[in-house]
């Protein structure tokens, strides 16, 4: 028994990467082409977020730590840079860095005597993953911050008194509080990331080969077909399936942070940002 959409399935559901058919359908355009295909667009999306989270997360716990040090070489650059991601829209950083990255010589920058290539950093998967992990970077190191400096100072005492100092404090006390205290706030922080990976094709940052995310696909087909109310819902649908499944995994390793506290760890709720 042939699947329903089988055709569709074999020709589209990896195009996005790459595999499948080289063109995309002009005529005869039905339900599932456009299902399948704004589905394949959603790996990039995801690839995307799962980047930039990865390393934002990162820096973000180093920004953070850097914002409360007591030495002024360290709090002032990461208080800087956490200022300048947050007081300017999303959509403008992707503008200017797009503009700042196609002037790099395709030849490559000569550094040391060693040249780095720099000709695929006006590509979408680079350049617009840059800004993405940048910015997800200061908006969590800010959250982490606040949830370090929210650390009761009786858990740092007690360490004190078992001897612990230094790194061993850090990694047995400090760290694991913070990311407990601060983990709902990062969970929207990462819906809103997710999200935000649609204006990778909005910002100017070019689709290779036509292979773009799933808003790319999406205001394709409602420009062939001339119906915007079939296309833009599908990818909707997909990004709101793709953030429960974001929002479940999140809200599983809140309740492993909180699994020492008594009674059941509440659940995560998602809260929209209506303004940043």
């Amino acid at each position: 028994m042939r699947l329903p959409c089988a055709d569709a399935i074999n020709a589209y559901a990896l195009r996005a990467i790459g595999q499948g058919e080289r063109l995309l359908p002009r005529t005869g355009i039905e339900l599932c082409d456009q299902v399948v295909l704004i589905g394949s667009g959603l790996i990039w999306n995801v690839y995307f977020a799962a980047i930039a989270l990865s390393v934002g997360f990162v820096l973000a716990t180093g920004l953070a730590l850097a914002k409360a040090s007591d030495a002024a070489l360290l709090r002032r650059p990461a208080a800087g840079f956490i200022f300048l991601f947050r007081g300017t829209p999303l959509f403008i950083q992707f503008f200017f860095a797009y503009e700042a990255l196609v002037l790099l010589p395709r030849a490559g920058v000569e550094v040391f005597g060693i040249t780095v290539q720099t000709g695929l950093m006006t590509k979408a998967w680079a350049g617009a993953l840059l800004v993405l992990t940048l910015n997800t970077a200061a908006y969590s190191a800010e959250i982490f911050y606040g949830a370090l400096r929210s650390v009761p100072k009786g858990d740092l005492e007690a360490a004190d008194a078992y001897g612990m100092t230094g790194w061993s404090r850090f990694r047995r006390i400090t760290w694991p509080t913070m990311l407990r205290l601060g983990w709902p706030g990062y969970t929207n922080e990462a819906v809103f990331l997710f999200h935000s990976t649609t204006l990778v094709y909005l910002s100017s940052f070019p689709a290779f080969a036509q292979q773009g995310d799933a808003l790319y696909y999406a205001k394709y087909f409602a420009e062939r077909t001339f119906n915007p109310f079939v296309a833009y819902p599908i990818a909707a649908a997909y990004f709101i399936a793709a953030t429960l499944l974001l929002i479940f995994a999140f809200g599983r390793i809140n309740r492993r942070l909180n699994r020492h506290l008594p009674g059941a760890a509440q659940r995560i709720r998602y809260r929209p940002q209506l303004i940043r």
